[in-house]
């Protein structure tokens, strides 16, 4: 292919990619936005590889092959419930990859005895650094997300210094390599093992209460790590997928700190609902919460006009948006007016419930925002929680409480308040809700599909 031909090729991907990520910004578009990315991404490989002549064919085609396997292998075996660490592995995939390339590349220069200029130095630096960072910070996240190790903070004393001290050491070592990559081969090694540690450590402290976070912070890391890969191999696609994939995570990130009225550096370095937290622990009982029935639920519900849906991650262990799209389809007919609340840190990862309710076939046009939703809560008959635990707490307007200032959904201002949880354990931020003690709320205690299964045959049958 032409160097204009590649150079248009890049182009066309980087308008596609843009399209793409305009796109992902509506649950309405995000399947458009997303082919639309894809689609990008496939004519900038193409230009790449045709460009560069990078492998023989034989490879590219057992690398599609091998690839498309393992991909459609993991698409069809992953449950929904397991897709916010499934995300995490896939920002730890692109980490590695950016710093593997950017490893070959030097080693490339090493054997033919030459130096990166100043910008491709950097370049490899950077992309070593961000990447292998990302691929054990994601691991981690994997890891608590999929409760192979302890979702709960891992603190210790000095934790924070010595997280410090390891960040100027990888700096340092950073600047070595970046001046002299020709002469700082140990070095090199020494960064990579560094910044392989530095995710280990940045990413155990944080709680699961602040994975969706995480995941989009890893996510903006994957992208800088390919933003700077780009730069190394002089491949203009790789540098604008990566900007974009960066700048989008950050924005995201801001997005759910706000959220949650939290700061990034709290995030980070908070430790938040560690063991012996004082401010995670508090909370503590309030009252008697009060257990009822599905045929509680269905005489409620006959008498209703209105009814608002909070998912949470009770929902999505459950599998249960189906079977919730079922019984809004036979409240509607019933004449309820059903609509479904989104709170932006809901789940595990960044539109977790979005997603879900997507799947079941749920109408965008029944999930309302919280800024646009909690208004209503005061009008409606009843308001039906599904495993949400923090993002409902009323804890979150007193000053002094663990989670004070954080945006919550006003359901405990509805008339009525379901809530199906499987016990009275306190949510990711390791908090009792007072919600669940207050006189208008019901408690329907068990699996959330298998009790949205009998409040349908109990309105059914009402």
């Amino acid at each position: 292919m032409s160097e204009t031909g590649v150079q248009l090729a890049y182009l066309a991907a980087a308008v596609l990619f843009i399209l793409g990520l305009k796109g992902l910004s509506s649950a309405r578009t995000a399947v458009r936005g997303n082919t639309l990315a894809a689609v990008g991404m496939a004519i900038a490989i193409a230009a790449a590889l045709l460009d560069a002549g990078v492998l023989d064919w034989e490879w590219m085609l057992g690398g599609v092959v091998v690839g498309s396997v393992i991909g459609v292998t993991a698409a069809t075996r992953i449950q929904m419930t397991e897709m916010p660490e499934m995300v995490a592995l896939l920002n730890g995939f692109g980490g590695v990859a950016s710093a593997l390339v950017a490893g070959a590349e030097l080693l490339g220069y090493w054997d033919a005895g030459l130096a990166p200029d100043g910008v491709v130095a950097t370049a490899i630096v950077l992309g070593t650094l961000i990447g292998g960072l990302t691929l054990t910070g994601s691991l981690v996240a994997f890891g608590k997300l999929s409760e192979r190790i302890t979702s709960a903070p891992v603190v210790y004393g000095g934790q924070q210094v010595i997280n410090a001290l390891l960040g100027v050491l990888l700096l340092l070592v950073a600047a070595i390599v970046a001046l002299d990559p020709l002469g700082a081969t140990q070095e090199y090694w020494v960064l990579a093992a560094l910044a392989l540690l530095l995710g280990v450590l940045l990413i155990i402290p944080i709680g699961g209460a602040d994975m969706p976070v995480v995941i989009s912070l890893l996510n903006a890391y994957s992208g800088l790590a390919a933003c700077a890969t780009g730069f190394v191999l002089d491949n203009a696609a790789l540098v604008i997928s990566g900007s974009l994939v960066g700048a989008a995570g950050l924005i995201l990130t801001k997005i759910m700190c706000d959220a949650m009225n939290r700061s990034i550096g709290n995030v980070l370095f908070g430790a938040f609902g560690a063991v012996g937290d004082p401010a995670a622990a508090g909370g503590g009982s309030q009252g008697t919460a009060k257990s009822y029935t599905p045929e509680d639920a269905a005489v409620i519900f006959s008498n209703a006009s209105s009814c608002i849906v909070v998912p949470g991650y009770g929902m999505a262990v459950a599998q249960a948006q189906h079977a919730v799209r079922e019984l809004a389809n036979v409240l509607g007919e019933k004449g309820v007016r059903v609509q479904f609340a989104i709170h932006p840190v809901a789940g595990r990862m960044p539109g977790h419930m979005n997603v879900l309710l997507a799947e079941a076939d749920v109408p965008y046009e029944e999930l309302v925002e919280m800024s646009e939703i909690n208004p209503q809560f005061p009008e409606t008959d009843v308001a039906l929680v599904l495993g949400a635990n923090d993002v409902v707490n009323p804890l979150a307007r007193e000053p002094g409480s663990a989670i004070s200032g954080m945006p919550i959904l006003d359901v405990d201002r509805a008339r009525h308040v379901f809530v199906i949880k499987r016990s009275m354990s306190p949510g990711f931020a390791g908090i009792q809700n007072p919600l669940f003690f207050n006189d208008n709320t019901m408690m329907i205690f068990g699996d959330a599909k298998a009790v949205v299964l009998a409040v349908l045959d109990a309105v059914r049958s009402y």
